[in-house]
């Protein structure tokens, strides 16, 4: 492709809609352009990179056995009413676009697909020696973001690449799992990416086990813990980890002392000269049921630990059919609005004790549970003699013990967020470190979850009706392209992976009055693409410094300049990701690109 042919527009400023590296350089330089809040227009030079991930992302499933299919983008809601997500994903988390249509048929435009595919495999499969089937599709989902951001990374309208598995039992699954845990980390390495592979929760997708594959980068939004033995790594959100050891509590007495100021766990140590680890934190929330009711949540966890509200969602999800419930759709700390519409009188916000009185809840509220779920931290379960709250404000307790001074909640919980410098459970020995990625691919293992709800059922060897064991599989296509950006760049512009690069070289015609310069050029343009070297043909009239400036900007591989080097019968040949420059022979410079692209692939 000709330069001079292309819609080709570079930009010398930083748009102002863009926060991070990646999102800005391919926006300067031309790749995308912006249409709404987290759409965008993927122009040639992209595409050419989506199509390139596409076919890795495509080999390496057809390499597992996986069939591609392509599934509908328009999902009626009643699908989503059986498995149970409807209300998840258009009120709690909120991320479905949902329509009425002409036929006042309430729709959606599908974020994901388990409910599509298992509606088809309840429709198709009817025996187990049709089993294991894994299907697949390269397609666009739509997710409307709280706050859609960083371009391609948190968009509305986004390429992905699902599968979805079928089998006759947890072995058969496990299996497939397995296989896609290794076309995912084939799919990175080709890719030219650096990643790790992290323990990861859930979510709303559900299911037992699952793993992220974490493109490591500076302004990923997910934290990872890691030890350095490579023999664990989780997203933070699903870490687990040793918290340090507690320290003794010098208390010998229970009392009740003046502690002015002290709303904090920071401030109240330091008045009464104690470890964070001999306090109890009392966190209270406030979780919405898919019914719509409401229940305040009272925690009891060691002060020096913070509560992670992924594991505290899941566990009061297990909780929901306590409520008549199937789904959380909100939890939150509650801000003054909200207690508002149930405080019976003012909380004692930051002298809350573990016993803070159910009375503090208004009675008579229709949507309302009128009693404080109460859970205890695994951190706290232990702790003698601690220091907590007395529910009065200015003052807390010391010399606390559970069921002596304070009522230990039944219920005991694992809802620490694990932190950099935790032991490792596997080996204490290690300590957690800390890493920024981002999320590219995310594997499941759905086990029954859709084909109970959904009623999705073959015929096993035995004659018995039998739920399909089920997985699911997917990689995020236009994510992927812009965390290589994130991940490889320097202050000129983008440093594409070979593989994944729009074109392999660039050749740069500094002048195109020059009759041979344009007639060298011409010349290595026309054998390097025929020689499977993907080229572009910078014959613009434009100056040589702007040329430069764009060829690394759009980060093609290697440059070819055809300049005054010509006198001798060379070319400057300079490698993007180095920016080591040397000069070939014009006859030598098709096999030595041959060569470097067959090395970097």
């Amino acid at each position: 492709m000709r330069l001079s042919q292309m819609l080709f527009v570079t930009l010398r400023e930083d748009p102002a809609e863009a926060e991070i590296p990646s999102h800005k350089l391919l926006l300067r330089a031309g790749y995308m352009r912006r249409i709404a809040s987290g759409v965008y227009a993927y122009l040639p030079l992209l595409w050419r990179v989506l199509n390139k991930i596409s076919a890795i992302v495509r080999e390496e499933m057809d390499a597992t056995g996986a069939q591609e299919c392509l599934l509908p983008q328009l999902q009626p809601s009643d699908l989503w009413k059986e498995s149970g997500r409807w209300d998840t994903y258009t009120k709690a988390e909120g991320i479905m676009f949902s329509l009425i249509d002409r036929r006042d048929q309430e729709m959606g435009l599908g974020p994901t697909h388990e409910e599509v595919i298992t509606a088809i495999a309840r429709d198709m499969i009817r025996s187990y020696r049709q089993l294991p089937l894994n299907l697949y599709q390269i397609q666009t989902k739509f997710r409307d973001e709280i706050r859609s951001r960083f371009g391609l990374m948190r968009g509305r309208e986004f390429i992905m690449k699902d599968a979805y598995s079928f089998h006759a039992d947890e072995d058969s699954l496990k299996a497939t799992y397995q296989d896609m845990y290794t076309a995912y980390t084939n799919i990175l390495q080709r890719c030219g990416l650096k990643f790790r592979a992290v323990d990861a929760d859930s979510g709303a997708i559900g299911g037992s086990g699952s793993t992220e594959f974490m493109v490591l980068a500076d302004a990923g939004e997910d934290e990872v813990l890691y030890t350095e033995d490579g023999k664990y790594a989780a997203n933070v959100e699903k870490a687990i980890s040793l918290p340090a050891d507690a320290v003794p509590s010098t208390f010998t007495k229970f009392e009740k002392l003046d502690t002015p100021n002290t709303p904090t766990i920071e401030s109240l140590s330091q008045l009464l000269k104690c470890s964070p680890t001999q306090i109890v934190k009392n966190v209270l929330y406030q979780v919405v049921y898919d019914t719509g009711r409401t229940v305040l949540v009272l925690v009891n966890i060691r002060g020096d630990q913070d509560v992670n509200d992924t594991k505290l969602q899941n566990e009061l999800s297990k909780l929901a059919g306590n409520y008549g419930a199937s789904a959380v759709i909100a939890l939150d700390v509650p801000d003054e609005d909200m207690q508002g519409k149930w405080a019976a009188k003012p909380l004692p916000l930051g002298y809350i004790a573990p016993d803070l009185a159910d009375d503090y809840i208004q009675s008579g509220l229709k949507d309302v549970e009128p009693k404080f779920l109460r859970m205890v931290d695994q951190t706290a379960v232990d702790l003698q003699n601690f220091v907590t709250g007395s529910n009065e404000s200015g003052y807390h307790t010391v010399g606390g013990n559970w069921d002596q001074d304070y009522p230990k909640p039944s219920l005991v919980v694992d809802v620490r967020e694990a932190q950099a410098g935790d032991r490792a459970t596997h080996d204490p020995t290690q300590t957690l470190k800390t890493a920024r990625g981002i999320e590219i691919g995310h594997i499941f293992q759905l086990g029954q979850k859709y084909s109970q709800a959904m009623g999705a059922t073959y015929t096993a060897e035995s004659g018995e009706e039998v739920p399909l064991w089920m997985g699911c599989y997917g990689v995020g296509v236009s994510r992927l392209a812009q965390s290589a950006v994130e991940q490889s760049h320097d202050k000129n512009g983008i440093i594409w992976p070979v593989a994944i690069s729009p074109y392999h070289a660039i050749v740069v015609v500094p002048n195109v009055s020059d009759e041979a310069q344009m007639t060298a050029a011409e010349q290595l343009y026309t054998d390097l693409n025929a020689a499977g070297v993907e080229t572009l043909l910078d014959d613009r009239n434009e100056r040589a410094g702007v040329k430069f400036k764009d060829s690394e900007l759009v980060g093609i591989p290697f440059r070819i300049v055809t300049g005054r080097s010509l006198k001798s019968g060379k070319v400057e040949v300079v490698q993007r990701a180095t920016g080591e420059s040397q000069e070939i022979e014009i006859a030598d410079v098709v096999p030595t690109l041959q060569q470097w692209v067959a090395d970097a692939l």
